[in-house]
């Protein structure tokens, strides 16, 4: 167990500039008194757990993108708490003296300016504050971090996603926003006309995918990072990844069989929205057009 520990608690969800903004102030204190940094997070996300029946959650990261991300940050541990129904039931007072106090021995803890926690969120930094005088630990509670006039949210994040406003989705995470999966096989139209595509099945239902649309992207294939375009849309048969949705992606100057490979997509910007085509040879030329201009956007980046 960490010596001295200084933590922090929540989602996580995205690990964007806000909550990487709580995690500097968390390093801050641990150097200022000699304390371990921890993380404290839970899986799977509450809103999982409290309103299963609920499908409308759409989250920013998967367990093992949060543990990557902390990881890049360097904390010194991450606790990954199973939030069950026996957990959810828990007053902020329990979760506070049971778990933080006698099951850690926190000396400090430090929260975001909108930290609720406990049983129907009751638990405020008020009721925070009245503990840790009784509970002998120090707590601190942060200002919300504003860019560019705005709050830094997940929520907000995951609605310019939903919007495909990746380049103001990117600017809040602080990191070109991914997803992973699997590719499957697909229709094969691509192909016929001299623009093959990866079919992508996301390992996580949960993980948001961003507004249909043609997108200029990174890809992380075989231990490369590659450029493409990828195409989001409406697959109405039913797959795994999150709303029915089909991704594709055409990886520039590339002819290989990755098919059962894991890929990642990494977001850069979108290039227009979804349409449908008269004929073949309509889409094939809006596709060269497409690429032209995912090539010039992706130019900027050195791989």
């Amino acid at each position: 167990m960490a010596l001295n520990p200084i933590v922090t608690i929540g989602t996580f969800d995205g690990v964007h500039l806000g909550h990487r903004e709580v995690i500097s102030e968390l390093k801050r204190h641990c150097t200022l008194s000699g304390g371990e940094s921890v993380v404290f997070t839970f899986e799977p996300h509450p809103r999982i757990v409290i309103s299963p029946q609920e499908d409308s959650l759409r989250l920013l990261s998967t367990k093992s993108e949060k543990i990557r991300l902390m990881e890049k940050i360097g904390i010194d541990h991450l606790v990954i708490y199973p939030f069950t129904k026996e957990f959810s039931k828990l007053t902020y007072d329990e979760f506070v003296s049971e778990i933080l106090v006698k099951g850690m021995n926190i000396s400090s803890l430090v929260v975001g300016y909108d930290h609720r926690f406990g049983k129907g969120r009751q638990g405020d930094f008020n009721s925070l504050e009245m503990l840790s005088k009784s509970l002998n630990f120090k707590v601190e509670q942060l200002s919300q971090l504003v860019v560019d006039n705005k709050v830094v949210s997940s929520t907000k994040i995951r609605q310019a996603l939903e919007e495909g406003n990746i380049s103001k989705a990117n600017h809040f995470l602080g990191y070109q926003y991914s997803l992973s999966g699997k590719v499957i096989e697909g229709n094969q139209i691509g192909r016929k006309i001299g623009f093959p595509t990866a079919n992508i099945d996301t390992y996580d239902r949960h993980k948001l995918v961003p507004a249909d649309g043609v997108y200029a992207v990174l890809v992380e294939s075989g231990g490369r990072i590659l450029k493409g375009m990828l195409n989001i849309g409406i697959r109405p048969t039913v797959n795994y990844n999150a709303d029915h949705k089909s991704i594709e992606v055409h990886i520039f100057n590339f002819d290989e069989d990755i098919y059962n490979s894991d890929i990642t997509i990494l977001f850069v910007e979108k290039i227009r929205n979804e349409q449908k085509f008269e004929g073949i040879e309509l889409l094939k030329e809006q596709l060269i057009n497409d690429q032209k201009i995912a090539i010039g956007i992706l130019s900027a980046i050195i791989l």
